[in-house]
């Protein structure tokens, strides 16, 4: 691999000129690229960590701990510990307040991508030390360039099961936060502002990279102003939108509901072919009115259509020639399928790749798949790999996915295993060794073995460790409560209602203490859902959780019966405003699903039109 690594298997990136023999040209090598990759993934993998270690062998990190230039993966695995972000802070605030020697990484840290948990430890009050900071990511130039090409690989691979994409365009709602400094003048990023900033200043032709906005929009800081006109330009070329996305699906779902508020003001605009008077940027106006000229037609066309009852389908009447969605609908953000599938026609859901804020890890290679299916393949170039069992129900290591992570002593570090060692269904927590100065650290993502690309394991998202509930002695961890809130919302089928967003609250105001479950619902028909049917799902919700939480709640009775509390349509959209507004990137929100912040539960509790809870106790067998 050269110098400035680049996952292309160390070969000089292919450059495109709108030439479809280059189009062609690139995408088979991509994907000779994947088959060479998974059919080598031991191989490589070593390859990987010994380059990783050969090149900052004399960082101060690795010299601490006795490596001494020695690139043996046995002594790596001997001598450098697993570790968690609070191990690396010392070293990363040195980075920080503009300490330049080689702490970490032989190459100069460019900037820090500032791991957005601000505003998650904001609404859970985590007992973390580092409650209420950002986690900065060190960064290098050759880090985030990997960020660009990765995604082109993405679409080499989607080409093959639609073809075409690369002579229509795209909406992609993406949105950038301010950047902040560091004290010693590193800027401080979200992953998404970061490498969107990086692409603008290292543009490259790129036909699949066709968009309907301008990078203006984009880059806005001010939320409001960027999804109106990111909405308006994808809007004024409707026909040309071969596909939309969002990082996440809450992204999405939130963009329909902006075009729900604010269809009205977008089609005078069309009309008329100028920009509201809202938009006060004087980028991206000038920006946007070298796209917007006058429709009255088409602004005709969307009014009739977005004046209608049902929004049903609403995306394929307006983008008729869309043919799949770019979202992540696994882990929580699977509670959205059904609002989608809604609005879209049952269009595909495409989740194309894994990526954290340390590194990208993964393709999905069969992007068409249902969504309860999607697996990712991790691609072995990317960083070095090993994956620390999680114990659930008695299996694997002793860390729990509901208990914090604190760094390792020797012995346990031997729980750990290679890339190609992992086992069919069993669940890991992802540990990364990079390229830019992160040594076995703990991501906090767990995965599930699905399979196999060749000789490179296949993962299904499984979710964040450590968002848990708790009253006692019970753990409840966000898949549980994915779980069982899933369960439970299966009784509103029957109303054509769907759950919109929920999160949740341990309160401990009342003795014993009790979980509150914050629901919004949609209604797609003006039928009354009976109290009995919340009452109903509240027991379901109960019933669903761990045995642990039944015992306690049922013999030991120090946990009160669960409520859930309906809330007006929008309070969600509060909640996330309220987080904007308070340093959150509102590209990379996602809704937390346990909150503790007084604000923000009052703020809910605000909103509350209905409160229900169970009539009877869950039931609670002892084992045999």
């Amino acid at each position: 691999m050269p110098e400035t690594f680049n996952v292309l298997s160390g070969e000089q990136e292919i450059s495109f000129h709108g030439n479809q023999n280059m189009v062609a040209c690139y995408n088979k090598k991509a994907l000779n690229f994947i088959e060479e990759v998974t059919n080598n993934a031991d191989e490589i993998q070593n390859r990987i960590l010994s380059e990783i270690l050969t090149r900052n062998s004399n960082v101060e990190y690795l010299q601490r701990h006795s490596l001494n230039g020695r690139t043996d993966k046995y002594i790596f695995k001997k001598m450098i510990p697993v570790v968690n972000y609070e191990d690396l802070k010392p070293d990363i605030d040195r980075i920080a307040q503009g300490d330049t020697s080689p702490i970490l990484c032989y190459k100069p840290i460019s900037e820090f991508f500032s791991k957005l948990l601000a505003f998650f430890y904001f609404f859970m009050c985590s007992s973390a030390t580092s409650g209420g900071e950002s986690k900065l990511i060190p960064m290098t130039d050759d880090a985030i360039e990997t960020r660009v090409v990765l995604p082109k690989i993405m679409m080499s691979v989607m080409d093959q099961f639609i073809p075409g994409l690369d002579k229509g365009k795209a909406i992609y709602f993406s949105f950038v936060r301010p950047e902040s400094k560091t004290p010693g003048g590193l800027v401080a990023s979200p992953s998404t502002t970061g490498t969107l900033k990086f692409k603008k200043l290292n543009r490259h032709y790129d036909p699949y990279a066709n968009y309907t906005n301008p990078i203006e929009t984009t880059l806005c800081t001010d939320w409001y102003q960027s999804m109106y006109t990111q909405l308006l330009c994808g809007l004024c070329q409707n026909k040309q939108v071969l596909r939309m996305g969002s990082a996440f699906a809450s992204g999405f779902v939130r963009a329909i509901k902006f075009l729900e508020n604010h269809w009205f003001l977008l089609c005078k605009d069309i009309r008329t072919g100028k920009v509201d008077q809202k938009i006060t940027d004087p980028s991206v106006r000038e920006a946007v009115l070298k796209i917007l000229k006058p429709n009255p037609d088409l602004a005709d066309f969307i009014e009739a259509e977005c004046g209608k009852e049902s929004w049903k389908g609403i995306i394929t009447t307006l983008w008729p020639n869309v043919k799949y969605i770019n979202v992540v609908v696994t882990g929580t953000m699977s509670q959205y399928i059904p609002v989608l599938d809604y609005y879209t026609n049952g269009l595909p859901l495409v989740c194309t790749y894994y990526s954290t804020s340390e590194c990208h890890i993964a393709l999905n290679l069969n992007p068409l798949c249902k969504p309860r299916d999607v697996c990712y393949t991790i691609i072995p170039t990317l960083a070095y790999f090993e994956f620390l069992p999680v114990n659930r129900n008695g299996r694997g290591s002793t860390n729990s996915i509901s208990e914090p992570m604190t760094s390792f002593t020797e012995d346990e570090n031997h729980g750990l295993v290679d890339l190609v060692d992992v086992k069919m269904g069993e669940e890991y927590e992802v540990v990364v060794t990079t390229y830019s100065g992160l040594y076995r650290y703990c991501v906090g993502d767990i995965l599930r073995v699905a399979g196999f690309k060749n000789k490179t394991p296949q993962f299904n998202y499984v979710g964040r460790k450590n968002v848990v509930l708790s009253i006692d002695a019970d753990k409840t961890d966000e898949v549980e409560l994915q779980n069982a809130v899933k369960n439970a919302v299966n009784n509103l089928l029957q109303f054509d209602a769907t759950l919109a967003e929920y999160t949740s609250y341990a309160d401990m105001s009342s003795i014993p203490g009790h979980y509150v479950l914050y629901w919004e619902i949609r209604l797609n028909r003006q039928t009354p859902i009976p109290p009995s049917v919340f009452e109903n799902c509240c027991l379901v919700v109960e019933e669903s959780l761990s045995s642990v939480y039944r015992y306690i709640r049922v013999i030991e009775k120090s946990i009160g019966p669960l409520e859930i509390k309906v809330v007006e349509n929008g309070t969600f959209d509060k909640l996330m405003d309220y987080a904007v507004s308070n340093g959150a990137s509102a590209g990379q929100y996602k809704t937390p699903r346990c909150v503790k912040l007084t604000p923000i539960i009052e703020l809910l509790n605000s909103n509350v039109v209905c409160t229900y809870s169970s009539q009877e106790c869950p039931k609670w067998i002892p084992a045999p």
